[in-house]
């Protein structure tokens, strides 16, 4: 299951574990902020396995103006045994330009991440790799008609598939 979700994430296009720029399709043009992490410094503990291990704050802006439904996905593309899928929440509202910390909204729903879990996975980072921790948030062109607890493939297939634009944040963790 593992390596077929792998395979999957690094192939599917517009999802959080590519690379900017992969999909030729799909605009970068969402800025997306935490009160809580700064770009390319190291996540807090608190939103660590070495904390609380709690969802950090975030707030995006830049949305084109036919968005209909947000969603998020938290990666590590470095991760042991290829890239590893922290969180996956889909269904948020457009009109609501931040997630508090610690939150999934009411209409929110989080599929599986790579643990086969439908709940933030707090990163871990340790060792002498470092490693960068991706939270990116897309702009999707229709609601995703998936419940909660989605697998993982059927949740970044349809991210992929309604991407409009996303934003990226990344923080560093590990060394």
């Amino acid at each position: 299951m593992c390596a077929a979700v792998g395979a999957l994430v690094l192939a599917a296009p517009g999802c959080g574990v590519l690379s900017p720029g992969s999909n030729g399709q799909t605009s970068d043009d969402i800025t997306v902020t935490s009160t809580m992490i700064r770009e390319g410094e190291a996540i807090p503990a608190r939103f660590t396995c070495k904390g609380e291990g709690v969802s950090p704050p975030l707030r995006w802006s830049g949305l084109p103006d036919e968005t209909e439904s947000l969603a998020i996905i938290v990666d590590d593309p470095e991760s042991v045994g290829g890239a590893a899928v922290h969180w996956v929440l889909y269904g948020l509202d457009p009109e609501n330009p931040e997630l508090p910390e610690g939150t999934v909204p009411q209409n929110g729903k989080q599929g599986q991440n790579s643990k086969e879990q439908a709940a933030y996975d707090p990163p871990c980072p340790s060792g002498d790799t470092a490693h960068e921790f991706r939270f990116t948030v897309y702009a999707l062109k229709a609601d995703i008609a998936l419940p909660d607890g989605a697998p993982l493939d059927q949740a970044l297939g349809a991210v992929a598939s309604n991407t409009l634009a996303r934003g990226r944040l990344i923080a560093t963790g590990g060394r």
